[in-house]
């Protein structure tokens, strides 16, 4: 196809974050700003294009950072951060009233 494209991470890059923000914030946020606004194309477009910007910038981020820094670095410090937060997450106080 193209020397810039791959069937197979396009589609694992797909799967991944396709499950990933299944029932996350980003979905939750807009169910309830379609409900609210009743203008499904307006917020799919405005959620399509701030995901698309986030992405972008990820993309940027990450290929910048490759330059300087190798990649098994990035996977480890990645791992790092996702243990991290989980720990965080599972680990914090409840705040009051829930």
């Amino acid at each position: 196809m193209f020397d810039w494209f791959d069937p197979k991470t396009f589609a694992t890059v797909f799967t991944t974050l396709f499950l990933a923000e299944l029932g996350d914030k980003t979905q939750l946020a807009t169910i309830t700003l379609t409900a609210s606004t009743r203008k499904p194309v307006s917020v799919f477009l405005g959620a399509a294009l701030a995901l698309a910007t986030v992405t972008l910038v990820g993309v940027l981020f990450g290929s910048a950072l490759l330059r300087v820094i190798p990649e098994i670095w990035i996977r480890r410090a990645a791992a790092l951060l996702f243990v991290g937060i989980g720990l965080w997450m599972l680990l914090a106080p409840a705040s009051p009233g829930n």
